[in-house]
């Protein structure tokens, strides 16, 4: 695998929304620090859901974005979604969390999957996305830094998936606000999950 792109935006105004919002990725040339709180430069403007240090770089793979880009009739550019990084070869539908990718000096682990939002939605000029986006089951990963590094594209990238008992992201967006059973609440708790869905988790026992 390698990155095929590194992405970042500005705060940019939605078409008839009065909140800006940094979903508008676009990709970059040269290096790009990456770094506990995400991409240096990149705009995070409502972090009340997004950014922080357990979701700090938001991945696509190759194989979903073309993907999406049949289904859609049209190509994908890097950064439509918001993405911050295009890994090339990369399936989201067999990421789990606690896996690793590493590139550079720079070392990432899953927390957790894209839930789509009103704001996706309407980057997509479609009202109707988030039940689509919902029900392909191919969602973004979300991943913690537990190294700094610079980035660019065409770097090699390694992976190392979590030693232990796996929680998939397509898996964690089907559950995402249910009652879970002890037997997979457990195991969603064995794993590096993100700590916002630790604490829902831990108020269900």
């Amino acid at each position: 695998m390698k990155i095929l792109a590194v992405c970042r935006g500005t705060a940019e105004r939605l078409p008839g929304k009065s909140y800006k919002t940094g979903i508008f990725k676009h990709a970059v040339s040269g290096g790009v620090m990456i770094d506990a709180e995400g991409l240096v430069g990149d705009a995070i403007c409502n972090r009340k859901h997004h950014g922080g240090v357990d979701q700090a770089v938001y991945l696509e793979g190759s194989v979903c974005l073309d993907w999406w880009a049949r289904e859609l009739g049209h190509p994908i550019n890097p950064g439509t979604f918001g993405e911050n990084l295009v890994i090339e070869g990369l399936d989201n539908r067999q990421v789990a969390v606690g896996d690793r990718f590493m590139t550079g000096e720079l070392i990432l682990e899953v927390t957790s999957c894209r839930i789509p939002c009103a704001t996706f939605a309407a980057r997509m000029k479609d009202p109707k996305f988030v039940k689509r986006y919902t029900q392909a089951g191919r969602p973004g990963i979300y991943c913690r830094v537990i190294a700094n590094g610079i980035v660019e594209a065409g770097m090699p990238v390694a992976y190392a998936p979590f030693s232990g008992a796996r929680v998939t992201t397509p898996e964690m967006m089907e559950t995402f606000g249910r009652q879970l059973s002890v037997e997979d609440r457990q195991r969603y708790l064995s794993a590096p999950i993100h700590y916002k869905l630790r604490s829902m988790l831990a108020a269900q026992s």
